[in-house]
């Protein structure tokens, strides 16, 4: 996997999980009902890409 492709999966985990603690703070509303699975894609990506 290249820097880049790697670099772009740790910005995308990063989005989606500053997303999901705006949802919890109510600052933006909840979109979907599965920020658990979100969650959980986003500490996939982290992993995938640290290794």
């Amino acid at each position: 996997m290249s820097k880049s492709t790697r670099n772009t999966l740790r910005l995308i985990s990063v989005i989606i999980v500053l997303a999901l603690v705006l949802m919890e703070l109510n600052v933006i509303p909840d979109l979907l009902n599965y920020k658990f699975w979100f969650m959980v894609a986003a500490y996939a990506l982290a992993l995938i890409t640290y290794r």
